[in-house]
Order: C-alpha cells, then sequence, then structure tokens
C-alpha cells in the first residue's frame, strides 16, 4: 500500500495573499485522498491558515529561521514531507527543503533559486495574466497531475472555512439578530486603494438605523485615523482594537456582510460565504479580475476615476460618485 502524500505550501508573506492560498490545501485534499497538508506561514498569520479546515499543521516560518540551520534541518525532515510547493519565493525554505531531500520541490521558472532548489518549474507569469490570483496560485499543482483551470466556484468550495474562537460576551452582544450586522472596514494598511471616510460615512448615512447595525473595525494603531468617523457618526458600533485576530475571524463569521476595500478581512468574509462587498480600482495590478473577493455571495464596487475634481487624489468623494449607493443596493438584498 503507498504511503499518504504530505504536502507542504509555502507561503509567507501577507493576509490577504495567504487566503488567497488556502483554497489549494482543499484541492489537494480532493484529488490525494488521505494526504496530509502543512503550510508554512507568518505568525500573524497562523489565525488564519487555522481556519481552513483542510490544513492538518501550521508551521511557523518565524520560529524555524531564528533556530539553528541543524534544527531548521530537524524540523522539516521530521514532517516526511514527499512535496513541497513554493507559493511565495523564499530562498532560504528552498535551500532548507532540497537539503531534507523533499522528492518533490514545486517553484516558478522566473525564480533564479528556484532552478537550484526545486525539481519541478512551472512557467507563470503572474504580471500579464488575466486570471485571478487564486487561480495563478492553482497552476503550482500542475507537476501533480492538476493541469487546469479552475472556476472561482470551484475554489470558493475548497476554503473550508470554520471560525474557532469563541467572541467576549460583551462583543457576542453587539450583534444584533433583529438587523442586518454590517462591517466597515476602512483602511486597508496599505493593501489596497482605499475608499476614503468621506465616501464610508456617506455610506453610514444611508444605511437605516432600524434595519443596520453597523460596526466600524480596525486595528488599534488605525482608530486614531478613523476617529473622525466615530465621532461624526455616534450610531455606529466602534469594534477597532477590541479583538484579537481569531476573534475577528469569529465576528466577521457571526455578521452579515464586510465592506472593505481589498483587504485580508475582505477575503476571510467571502470565504465564509458572507456578503463580502469588495471596493477596487479598474487599474492593474490592483483591478478585481486579480483580487476580486471569491465567495456565494461576494460581490465588486468599482471606484470612480474619471472624476477631474478628484483625479489629483487618491480617492473621489465629489457629488457624482454613486458607490455608496451600489454597495447599499447590494445590502438590501441581505436576507434576515
Amino acid at each position: 500500500m503507498q504511503a499518504a502524500e504530505t504536502f507542504l505550501i509555502s507561503r509567507t508573506d501577507s493576509i490577504g495573499d495567504v487566503i488567497l492560498t488556502l483554497p489549494m490545501a482543499g484541492i489537494l485534499k480532493k484529488h490525494f485522498p488521505g494526504c496530509k497538508v502543512v503550510f508554512m506561514g507568518r505568525n500573524y498569520t497562523k489565525d488564519v491558515i487555522q481556519t481552513s479546515s483542510f490544513v492538518d499543521e501550521f508551521i511557523s516560518f518565524d520560529e524555524l529561521i531564528h533556530k539553528s540551520k541543524p534544527a531548521q534541518l530537524e524540523v522539516i525532515k521530521k514532517l516526511n514531507l514527499t512535496t513541497c510547493i513554493h507559493v511565495f519565493p523564499k530562498k532560504e525554505v528552498g535551500i532548507l527543503v532540497k537539503k531534507a531531500g523533499v522528492k518533490k520541490r514545486i517553484g516558478t521558472t522566473n525564480r533564479a533559486h528556484h532552478w537550484l532548489t526545486c525539481n519541478k518549474l512551472v512557467r507563470l507569469s503572474r504580471k500579464n495574466s488575466d486570471l485571478h490570483e487564486a487561480q495563478l496560485n492553482l497552476k503550482l499543482l500542475k507537476p501533480l497531475g492538476i493541469d487546469k483551470t479552475f472556476s472561482l466556484e470551484e475554489i470558493q468550495e475548497a476554503y473550508g472555512f470554520k471560525s474557532k474562537a469563541v467572541l467576549p460576551e460583551n462583543i457576542k452582544q453587539l450583534i444584533d439578530p433583529a438587523k442586518k450586522n454590517i462591517i466597515l472596514h476602512a483602511k486597508s494598511q496599505g493593501s489596497g486603494r482605499e475608499w476614503g471616510l468621506e465616501n464610508f460615512g456617506r455610506l453610514i448615512e444611508l444605511l437605516d438605523t432600524k434595519k443596520y447595525a453597523v460596526f466600524i473595525s480596525g486595528t488599534e494603531k488605525e482608530k486614531p485615523l478613523l476617529q473622525p468617523l466615530l465621532d461624526k457618526y455616534p450610531q455606529v458600533i466602534d469594534i477597532t482594537g477590541k479583538l484579537n485576530l481569531a476573534e475577528f475571524i469569529t465576528f466577521i463569521n457571526s455578521c452579515d456582510a464586510l465592506v472593505a476595500a481589498s483587504t485580508g478581512p475582505l477575503h476571510i468574509a467571502a470565504g465564509f460565504g458572507k456578503y463580502a462587498i469588495g471596493l477596487f480600482p479598474s487599474v492593474k495590478p490592483m483591478h478585481p479580475g486579480r483580487w476580486a473577493p471569491i465567495g456565494k455571495h461576494a460581490h465588486v464596487v468599482m471606484m470612480k476615476e474619471d472624476c477631474e475634481n478628484c483625479k489629483p487624489k487618491l480617492n473621489c468623494v465629489c457629488e457624482n460618485n454613486k458607490e455608496a449607493e451600489e454597495v447599499l443596493e447590494i445590502c438590501k438584498k441581505i436576507k434576515k
């Protein structure tokens, strides 16, 4: 009887990128029944990675890299890996996996160090592709005999998201079962072009308080940036800095919708099948064709970019901008 495969997915960058890689674990489980999937990531992405029921084990790159070379090698050898998929190229990981004697080591042809550390190379150009980022990630499975372009519908089924943290009682009580609970995640920590507080304010004004409970989310560091919005609209509920990542994931799953630019929380909401309303520019490489949320109720609203008054600015906030109204129409579709 052939031993089950053990795969290592190496993705050691941001939360949003990690989320769009997680369906790879689900696809591997489907094509290799009984396989084990190990995911290597950064510590701050651990809670997101462990949200996927298709990931069997998390390996911290941050902890691994601070060990001695022999200790690093011992960690990798103990995993008994049969395949490593370098989704995010990290030279030191490539060298380590090769030294550990992993049989199949998959990388792309456009990274010089992959020619030295990988024995299965995939020609993959992300920059000029019309495919979604999640679809591009799955192209790395070609050496395993999985050679197809997965539809976004197939990808959304491969998330396997389950929230694990328990919400603090005082936060749990803020969720109103009689209303549509909407999270507005106004900042992006530089991961996407932001919509602007003025536009979020316009949306808040449109959301009837009798029908919607509106939450403002963000990190503790972002709270001073969000304070003008909180001061102007006392009807919103401030949860900035009040939850750790695991709790915030559960909170997103407990609400009905999340509105944000291209950020990790937007993709988390989509993965749970919530109304994930993404605000995107049309320009590459930030356009939704590459980075749109993937989920049963994922939606995209395009930011207005042709306003002469707003062209010199990052955000268009003129009266001709009807994006807030578009978001409202999507929120109206939520069923309670």
